[in-house]
């Protein structure tokens, strides 16, 4: 699953702290010297994603984020420990916001309760099975089997397995004898994307 972020703009002092303790982080931290900086480089999912920045009504507009995805500056200074309290609670929030409902290809994928459902059809997934689905939605591009190997299951590319074919053969026929939908999940060339 993709870790959250923390996109810190403008505020070095923040992102040092931070910075030195990430090992001991839920989430990743960013820097970004400016606004413009962040608008042209940044490219984590933003929904799921926690902003500081002294310039949040420019940023509102031009990437289109919720107000929940700004940590007030007016809290500072905090201690520390509270800071990271602060951040974890946000993202929690935001965290269990996001997973309520995505919609996939006419599907909704509910994170928190691991459901699929079409209409009245409803279709119980593993965990691996939504990180399947999660990581071809979100690549938006025909993944291979070396690709799903090392981004979902951590492996070496050159790794000699057939993990990957079998959990996509396994959620295909699943999703098919469910929802008799052949083309959720599609398959050319030795690649795999959401149809």
């Amino acid at each position: 699953m993709i870790k959250q972020c923390i996109f810190i703009i403008n505020y070095n002092p923040l992102y040092e702290i931070l910075n030195e303790i990430k090992d001991n982080l839920s989430f990743n931290v960013e820097n970004y010297v400016s606004e413009s900086d962040f608008m042209e480089n940044s490219s984590f999912d933003l929904k799921n994603s926690l902003i500081i920045s002294k310039s949040k009504k420019q940023l509102l507009s031009d990437k289109k984020l919720d107000d929940k995805n700004f940590l007030d500056l007016s809290l500072f200074p905090i201690p520390l420990n509270k800071l990271v309290e602060l951040i974890n609670i946000q993202l929690i929030k935001l965290k269990f916001k996001y997973q309520s409902k995505i919609n996939i290809k006419g599907y909704e994928l509910n994170l928190n309760s691991k459901f699929v459902s079409k209409g009245d059809l409803n279709l119980k997934l593993t965990e691996k099975e939504i990180e399947i689905i999660l990581y071809l939605n979100e690549t938006k591009t025909k993944n291979d089997v070396a690709d799903l190997q090392k981004n979902i299951w951590g492996y070496s590319e050159d790794m000699e397995t057939h993990t990957v074919e079998t959990h996509i053969y396994r959620l295909r026929k699943k999703i098919s004898n469910k929802f008799n939908d052949e083309n959720f999940i599609v398959s050319r060339q030795n690649a795999y994307f959401i149809g």
